[in-house]
């Protein structure tokens, strides 16, 4: 008899984001936008100083909350750009990337049945980790409100099993930023809402239209407040494996035990890359922003004269159109977009059931790259009109 398995992993997907991708190895022909995956390099400071740790054997273990002078640097670089007031020794952890931090954030707080709020659509990576803990998903529609939370929807998804809201803005996978308006609303609501703020702001660096406000700016939220950030997206360091989490100081003690037992540090060597990317190389990401909004304004404008009903991103590196008026679903769209018309997109319905209807284009991609893939995506839709 075979021995048993959690069944909360087993019965786990594998995500629509990395399915798509797979599939396109036996399409070597097909354009691949379906990664948000920077195609830059992490700023030469960032590589000199990751790799003079290693040749000066500065390769020991950190501390389990990440090297101090790194979350000195954190800290400060937080307060000064987004007004974000973190003691770095007490308020202040490293984590392997921004996905290590959402996970040790929702394994110190979530207990079986609880229910968590999401905003939908959805970064595909969440729910697998929230089901995984025994939690269910409960999903804020934002689909008819331009991707922004609805106050009073959010007011009619609480209920007593609620623990928390997780928020992601900008956004995965509609590129929307979140209006100061609204978050302002949003706050002063939960402010009074005994319910843990778990704030995803991987992107905030990657706005292009408003400058990026950070739930960590409003003290009277701090007390319940996880803010997750990290390096992948903006200094194009993905494989460095370097993410953040602020919280006030009873909020990270928890926090950093599921850390300390799981990964025990960050890889030093790149904690010390971390340091240089907010210090000497703190401005790579607007050179990077640059190409992305050039990338941005032209994936736009082309599905716009293709007729295809699409809202502009202000944030992050996606773009999310419409594909309701082609009578498909959106598995079915992107197979087809796949397989006839040579270019890989995800389908909607990877970001939760309200994502169904929708394609997400990945645009971090080189110039040419976008061009002949809207050339392509034109050609094809033109045989289903």
């Amino acid at each position: 008899m075979a021995l048993d398995m959690n069944s909360r992993i087993t019965n786990l997907e594998i995500s629509g984001i990395r399915r798509f991708a797979n599939q396109l190895a036996n399409y070597p022909e097909a354009l691949n936008l379906t990664i948000g995956q920077p195609d830059f390099h992490a700023p030469e400071a960032v590589k000199e100083a990751a790799a003079q740790a290693i040749l000066q054997d500065r390769t020991g273990y950190s501390s389990n909350a990440g090297l101090l002078e790194l979350r000195e640097v954190v800290a400060a670089f937080f307060k000064e750009k987004y007004q974000c007031s973190y003691n770095p020794k007490t308020e202040v952890m490293v984590t392997n990337g921004a996905s290590q931090a959402l996970d040790a954030v929702l394994r110190t707080i979530l207990l079986p049945g609880d229910e968590l709020i999401v905003p939908a659509p959805m970064y595909a990576g969440y729910v697998p980790v929230i089901e995984s803990v025994g939690a269910k998903v409960v999903y804020l529609d934002t689909t008819d409100t331009h991707f922004q939370p609805s106050l009073e929807r959010l007011k009619a998804c609480v209920t007593p099993k609620t623990k928390a809201i997780l928020f992601n803005y900008p956004t995965n996978p509609t590129g929307a930023t979140l209006s100061h308006d609204v978050m302002d609303e949003i706050v002063d609501y939960l402010k009074d809402q005994q319910l843990y703020i778990i704030s995803d702001e991987i992107y905030s660096e990657n706005t292009f239209d408003h400058a990026h406000r950070s739930f960590g700016s409003y003290p009277e939220i701090k007390d319940r407040l996880f803010l997750i950030h990290g390096l992948s997206k903006s200094h194009a360091m993905t494989g460095y494996r370097i993410g953040f989490i602020m919280g006030h100081e009873h909020l990270l003690q928890q926090t950093l035990k599921v850390s300390a037992f799981n990964i025990l540090c960050a890889a030093v060597p790149s904690q010390y890359g971390a340091i240089a990317a907010l210090t000497i190389a703190k401005d790579a990401p607007e050179v990077m922003n640059v190409s992305y909004r050039q990338r941005r304004d032209y994936v736009y404008e082309r599905l716009i004269k293709m007729g295809i009903e699409v809202q502009k991103p202000e944030g992050a590196f996606y773009i999310f159109p419409s594909i309701q008026q082609f009578g498909m679903t959106s598995e079915e769209f992107a197979t087809r977009l796949m397989i006839e018309g040579g270019v890989g997109v995800v389908p909607g319905s990877a970001f939760s059931k309200l994502g169904e209807g929708y394609v997400r284009i990945t645009y971090a991609y080189a110039m040419e790259t976008l061009v002949e893939a809207m050339n392509r995506m034109e050609q094809f839709i033109q045989t289903l009109k």
